[in-house]
């Protein structure tokens, strides 16, 4: 049981180093630079056999021994000359501090003294162009913002004609209920109108009877007088 634990155990870190490792490749370009080799999506070091001496990619710093010890700095003694770095080979090593078997690199990469290699800065492959010294960088920048901005407007174009069919399928919804509403108001409206009419006429027939009345008082008056 102990060992199917193992096992498995194993199985699952190698599956975490593997996705690690995935994830290594998609941003370690950007940190590579222009006189690095090309054909490497993911670097841990770079070593140079005409100067002995390593590169940490990911840090950006050199590594050379001096003094009994290995140094670590963005850049070179003046001790080791004129050095031209892009036309000195590369040994793409990825391995957790590499200077600690320094011999063996030494010895294993000796014949590659003095040997050419293309360079990222030659390479006109779009990838290495996120890389800020890359001659393509600049213009592969302002095309990412074009881009962008075209997206945006797309973006925008397509909210505004959402937008507008919302309104047109409301107003197709919603017409029939507003004609309805109006022919309701109009309706209330007349019978408003009806109803202050039978309001005239019961007024106008109060109106009458009153003068019927006025004209009775009258004739009784004369009927009196006449008696006498």
């Amino acid at each position: 049981m102990k060992k199917l634990f193992l096992i498995f155990a194993l199985f699952i870190g190698a599956m975490l180093y593997k996705a690690e490792a995935q994830i290594h490749v998609n941003v370690n370009i950007g940190n590579q630079p222009v006189w690095g080799p090309v054909g490497y999506d993911y670097v841990d070091y770079y070593y140079l056999p005409d100067l002995d001496v390593y590169y940490n990619v990911p840090r950006q710093q050199f590594v050379y021994f001096d003094f009994g010890r290995w140094i670590f700095a963005a850049s070179l003694p003046s001790r080791f000359g004129q050095y031209d770095l892009f036309n000195t080979y590369k040994v793409v090593i990825n391995e957790r501090n590499p200077w600690l078997r320094n011999t063996y690199y030494r010895n294993q990469y000796r014949g590659y003294r003095g040997r050419q290699q293309s360079i990222i800065r030659d390479s006109r492959d779009q990838k290495y162009f996120v890389i800020r010294n890359h001659p393509e960088h600049d213009r592969f920048i302002n095309n990412q913002r074009q881009n962008n901005n075209q997206r945006q407007q797309i973006n925008n174009q397509r909210q505004n004609n959402n937008q507008r069919q919302q309104f047109n399928n409301q107003r197709q919804q919603f017409p029939n209920n507003n004609r309805n509403d109006v022919n309701r108001n109009y309706q209330n409206r007349g019978n408003d109108n009806r109803g202050n009419g039978n309001r005239g006429n019961d007024r106008g027939n109060d109106n009458r009877g009153n003068d019927k009345n006025h004209d009775n008082g009258g004739n009784n008056g004369n009927h009196k007088d006449k008696g006498h």
